[in-house]
């Protein structure tokens, strides 16, 4: 529970990568839609390149932001139905 109105975060996706974190982060931000990302895991590995990432938004727009991830990140699964 946050205090002063913050909404509480939840998390809609994972993505492999910070950089892939970013992208995400980005379409949801050309959604209208604030998110914010975690690392995945607590303990990042010396000398690994990067490390898997969460990407939270505030709960009152997890739907919206479900919504944009598939739309932005799967059009061409319609292509040649």
């Amino acid at each position: 529970y946050r205090v002063g109105g913050m909404s509480e975060l939840v998390q809609v996706t994972a993505a492999g990568s910070v950089a892939e974190g970013e992208e995400i982060q980005g379409l949801l931000a050309a959604a209208g839609i604030e998110a914010t990302l975690e690392a995945a895991v607590t303990e990042h590995p010396e000398g690994h390149g990067d490390a898997p990432v969460h990407v939270l938004v505030p709960a009152d727009a997890v739907e919206a932001a479900r919504d944009a991830i598939e739309a932005l990140t799967e059009p061409d699964q319609l292509v040649g139905e």
